[in-house]
């Protein structure tokens, strides 16, 4: 690191301006593949994207490749997905899809025929003898990544001396483990190329202060702004609830704050449904429509919420769909969403998620790959599995909502390039998560620390 003035976590309290730097040169973009990607873990996949003996998906990220394969019933492995003759890539992703995947016995090289077994260990090399006896087991055989599981999904780290993923996290396990996500499935799981950095895609996501102006429609259904705290490397945020309410109204799964909760949480249960298609699940939304017919009008909102969440519990329970008991102290101290550095989010709530990630395409500062999931649960935890689906970043395409949040991202890398713009100018309430990734990401690149202003 070569930035000596990188400001302390304590010191976002304070309003900050964060550089351009980050977003726009493309030295910086160049430099992240050593300084940053080959240093911290990211997700891979879901352990339930490879299932069987041989199941295996590739992860790219920049100019490296890596391939995760469950080598035995209960061993996940990864590898770099090169050759360790000439470095041909062993599994290459189809034209226009995300990765390659498929189920093998053994990886070939279809340069010259090199075998490894899914141990990553080499089984055939055509003719050996012509190295002379000088080829050993560890120089022919695959090399490993680092590669460990949590929350449901497999993670990878490209630098063999790190620390461990537990130690990574932090308190994410501590905090999310309760909500039981390696328990939940994928419904639908988007990707595409967009024209913005990867930062600028995922800060339109780790925080509420856009919300009033970017959703207006949401808006009328209640005051969806929220604090972010800060946890070392990551962070989290979650909405202001009134003091009188119960703390699940800090979290995902909230009531509307209409006139009669009723029936506004029924409107807005039906808008997340039909018009964001997150942040909720079928068993919600029937349940938010019988609030009319089960409660009396006027019925305050504290118990409307209770109703509601215990309504939705028991439906699910009786389709065989099991919901973790989570404290209700606990559920408001996780928050809505947490942000894993440096470029993934998980949205939690005790019966489905919905997780952003975002890395660059290759070193275009410009444009990224932005990824989108949404999970919940279902009976004896068997789902859809739907592929990674291509999209533009469109409401036809992924929905009306999320294509609003999409709307403001190429707009800002553009703006971010103007003369006239002096850099982010980042709250310390709000936008705290965005400071804490910038002020993360100094430590790894050695430069654009953000400044007390």
């Amino acid at each position: 690191m070569t930035e000596s003035n990188i400001i302390s976590e304590d010191e976002l309290v304070e309003p900050v301006i964060v550089p351009v730097e980050a977003y726009v040169s493309r030295d910086y973009a160049s430099a992240e593949q050593s300084r940053l990607w080959q240093k911290v873990w990211q997700v891979a996949c879901r352990v339930e994207d490879i299932p069987e003996v041989g199941n295996f998906i590739s992860y790219e990220i920049g100019s490296d490749s890596v391939v995760v394969v469950r080598s035995a019933e209960q061993e996940i492995q990864a590898f770099h997905n090169v050759c360790a003759h000439r470095g041909r890539r062993l599994v290459e992703p189809k034209r226009g899809e995300r990765n390659a995947s498929g189920r093998r016995g053994q990886f070939v090289c279809g340069y010259h025929g090199w075998r490894y077994g899914l141990d990553g260990t080499n089984t055939h090399i055509p003719k050996e003898e012509h190295w002379r006896g000088k080829l050993s087991a560890q120089c022919a055989s695959l090399t490993s990544v680092r590669c460990e599981q949590w929350g449901g999904w497999v993670w990878i780290n490209l630098d063999e001396n790190c620390e461990s993923l537990l130690d990574y996290l932090g308190p994410i396990p501590e905090m999310l483990d309760p909500f039981e996500l390696q328990n939940m499935r994928c419904r639908w799981r988007k990707w595409g190329i967009f024209d913005c950095n990867w930062k600028v895609a995922l800060e339109a996501f780790n925080e509420t202060y856009h919300v009033a102006t970017t959703h207006p429609e949401v808006s009328r259904y209640g005051d969806f702004s929220g604090w972010a705290r800060t946890y070392g490397l990551h962070s989290c945020i979650g909405y202001d609830a009134p003091k009188d309410m119960d703390k699940n109204q800090q979290a995902k799964l909230r009531i509307s704050d209409g006139p009669d909760a009723r029936v506004a949480t029924a409107e807005m249960q039906r808008f997340i449904w039909e018009k964001a298609n997150t942040n909720t699940t079928q068993t919600l939304v029937d349940a938010a429509e019988r609030l009319k017919d089960e409660l009396p009008e006027g019925a305050p909102p504290d118990q409307v919420l209770k109703h509601w969440l215990a309504s939705a519990r028991a439906a699910d329970e009786a389709r065989g769909v099991v919901w973790p008991t989570v404290d209700a102290e606990h559920v408001a101290k996780s928050g809505t969403s947490w942000q894993v550095f440096p470029n993934f989010q998980i949205g939690h709530a005790v019966n489905n998620m919905l997780c952003y990630g975002a890395r660059p395409y290759g070193d275009d500062p410009d444009k990224c790959i932005f990824e989108g999931a949404v999970y919940e649960l279902y009976p004896n935890n068997v789902g859809p599995q739907p592929p990674w689906e291509f999209c533009g970043p469109t409401a036809e395409e992924w929905c009306f909502v999320l294509a609003q949040d999409f709307s403001n991202m190429a707009a800002v890398q553009q703006g971010m390039k103007s003369a006239g713009f002096k850099g982010n100018r980042i709250n310390p309430y709000m936008e705290r998560a965005t400071a804490n990734l910038h002020r993360n990401l100094a430590r790894f690149m050695g430069t654009g620390s953000p400044r007390i202003y």
